[in-house]
């Protein structure tokens, strides 16, 4: 049935009308059926499956490294983050242990993205509101985020640069240095944003007490993050199961106590903030060393030795063409993105591909609470809600 505009035959007063899945503020092909009383939104019904691509049926029919760019594809906001996700994952299954410079290069990417990912988000869900100046900020910044991610990666958007076994290459010192300006920057810009915004009466307004979820529900709907820790659950994977690490940085998890939308907000710049705190930190204690496993039977040879060595050009050849074998098992491993927890469930019966995978992605559970979050509410705070889950669509119709 076509809900574009239907007006119920029981009750004339009540009005059916889609938004998405090409409005704007739905923040990519989201479409919501709304039942609406006048501006209440008496009913919402959330549809996915306009972007669905079978990434978790392609995986069974690629090798494990052929898989890594299909990550990028995710939460293409954050792309870093979902590359290492992946790799810890097969690294759990391989029972290999990367060196401890490619571990401390892959939180620098973790935490890069995520100030990334916080930056659009802000950005975005300002503009949603009405706040066009923020939106400038950000994305001025956001510009030299995306420049030290060109400059390590070679691409703005789709990185493919952790691997199974390590990292594509090892960082520079120049690069360094300004990645350290970057994160020496970063508190300032934050405090630039909140000044636009924290106090501003017509943004308390728009979010103070609108979308609010207790603690117990938001569990109850499975959601993580941001979103979760708003709602007063002081849940971090990085604290409660930490990889790659994470256990020797100092930093604090911000939770909120009302659950609304303007939580969420003041949770998010926080993690901008400790997110640059972690960078600071890494960047300090960076330790010399190699950047892969020394295991030319998973990890792809550097390109010089593969153009001068026959040896490291079979092995390159028979990595990209026939991949490598994993044992025979079952892993789930979870990392702490942008937008919650990314988990990775892979069943191997040996090969060089999985026998199943299936991914936990955050933006999938966390946008099955709108109905919760809107109903009752104005059709004009939906767009508020959707904006304060920062929902990335490539990751929930996987």
């Amino acid at each position: 049935m076509d809900h574009t505009f239907e007006r119920s035959a029981e009750n004339p007063d009540i009005v059916t009308v889609n938004m998405g899945p090409s409005h704007p503020a739905t923040h990519g092909v989201l479409r919501l059926v709304l039942k609406l009383e006048g501006e209440t939104v008496e009913k919402c019904v959330p549809h996915l499956g306009y972007l669905h691509r079978g990434m978790e049926k392609i995986a069974e029919n690629r090798t494990y490294l052929q898989f890594i760019p299909y990550t990028d594809r995710m939460d293409y906001l954050s792309p870093l983050a979902a590359n290492m996700g992946f790799a810890l994952a097969v690294e759990s299954l391989l029972d290999v242990e990367v060196p401890a410079r490619c571990a401390m290069i892959r939180v620098i990417c973790c935490e890069l993205a995520r100030l990334g990912s916080h930056m659009l988000w802000l950005g975005t869900h300002a503009l949603d509101l009405g706040a066009a100046t923020v939106f400038f900020h950000t994305f001025k910044d956001r510009e030299w985020h995306y420049d030290l991610v060109e400059d390590l990666t070679g691409a703005r958007l789709t990185t493919s640069f952790s691997r199974v076994g390590g990292v594509m290459h090892d960082v520079t010192p120049e690069w360094l240095g300004r990645l350290r300006e970057f994160a020496d920057a970063m508190p300032g810009r934050i405090d630039a944003y909140e000044s636009l915004l924290t106090g501003n009466t017509i943004w308390m307004q728009r979010t103070q007490g609108v979308g609010a979820i207790s603690e117990a529900d938001a569990v109850s709907y499975g959601m993580t993050g941001p979103a979760l820790r708003a709602a007063g659950k002081e849940y971090d994977i990085r604290k409660a199961r930490p990889y790659s690490g994470y256990e020797n940085y100092e930093f604090e998890i911000p939770t909120g106590t009302e659950g609304d939308i303007y939580d969420r907000y003041l949770v998010r710049l926080e993690e901008m903030r400790q997110s640059a705190r972690i960078l600071q930190q890494a960047l300090d204690n960076l330790p010399d060393g190699p950047v892969s496993v020394d295991d030319p039977k998973i990890f792809l040879p550097p390109k010089k030795k593969v153009l001068t060595s026959m040896e490291e050009l079979i092995h390159q050849f028979m990595i990209v063409t026939e991949g490598f074998d994993c044992p025979a098992g079952e892993v789930y491993h979870a990392t702490e993105v942008p937008k919650g927890e990314l988990g990775f469930y892979i069943i191997s019966q040996g090969g060089k591909s999985p026998y199943r995978l299936r991914i936990r992605s955050p933006s999938f559970n966390n946008i099955a609470t709108l109905p919760h979050l809107v109903e009752g509410g104005l059709i004009a705070d939906v767009i508020a809600n959707i904006a304060s889950l920062d929902p990335v669509m490539g990751e929930v119709d996987r």
